[in-house]
């Protein structure tokens, strides 16, 4: 889930950085957003292999 919110809040800080015409605010939302999908793929990869691990046991 924290995946999907920084996502969403490197989103708006990207469409504020562009609506205002500020670049480093416009860099810190892609740089957010960025973070929020590493962080979910991350998280899918541990629950997929936690899930694995069960089935084994």
């Amino acid at each position: 889930m924290a995946g999907k919110t920084d996502q969403i809040k490197g989103r708006v800080k990207k469409a504020a950085g562009e609506l205002m015409g500020n670049q480093k605010l416009k860099d810190e939302g892609q740089a957010d957003e960025t973070a929020g999908k590493v962080k979910e793929l991350v998280g899918n990869t541990v629950d997929k292999f936690m899930r694995e691990v069960r089935k084994k046991n």
